[in-house]
Formats: C-alpha cells, structure tokens, sequence
C-alpha cells in the first residue's frame, strides 16, 4: 500500500510539537535523531544546533507516519505561522475525531470547526 506522510519544518521546537502529538495520537517515537548524532569533521555541528533534531517520527494508525525536523539557524527561520500546509486526519469514529480535533485544538486558533464531510 503507498502511503503519504507529513513532513514538517520546526524552529527548533520539534521535539517539544511531537510530544505534544504523541499525547493526542498516542504510540511511541519511531525514531529520533539529533544534529549531534551525525557530527563528524566532515560534518560539523555547532553547539547551540546540536540538540536540535534532525528526524524524528511518530507511527500513527497502520500506514501513516508523521515526521519532522528542526531547521538549522543558519538556513533561515520556518514560518510556521503560514497556513498553506494542511494535515488531514481520518479517524474510526466520531468521538476519536472529537477527541484529536480536540487535543489538537487545545490552545491553537481554530480556523474553522470540526465537521462531516461528504
């Protein structure tokens, strides 16, 4: 079966955003891997990056996986404000949507409510 999976860029808050998801969604990390795991003299990692993470995933459901990374200063700031990327999210139930849309909704703008859809 092909499967899509979400990517998305952090500002250094990777981590902090997956957490958060594995709280909604459940399931345990993949995998996780820093900047300083892949340091080497052809490879040279500042201090202030090395803790930052360079992939990290979490399995959600069967087929699907999210993903993220931090992006390094020195390639520029994510604008993680925009809203041109969306994450679709299918659930079995009405109460497991309920109950994502509201984890995920905790605290954030709403730019709309959840609903059917044809």
């Amino acid at each position: 079966m092909r499967t899509i999976n979400p990517w998305i860029n952090f500002n250094g808050n990777a981590e902090e955003a997956f957490t958060f998801y594995k709280s909604v969604f459940g399931g345990e990390f993949a995998k996780v891997v820093r900047f300083r795991d892949l340091a080497s003299a052809e490879f040279q990692v500042p201090e202030n990056e090395a803790n930052k993470v360079m992939h990290i995933a979490l399995p959600i459901g069967k087929n699907n996986v999210l993903i993220a990374n931090d992006v390094p200063e020195f390639m520029g700031r994510v604008n993680e404000a925009e809203n041109r990327s969306k994450i679709a999210v299918s659930a079995e139930s009405k109460e497991e949507a309920d109950q994502i849309f509201n984890g995920l909704s905790a605290g954030g703008d709403i730019e709309g409510p959840i609903g059917d859809s044809p």
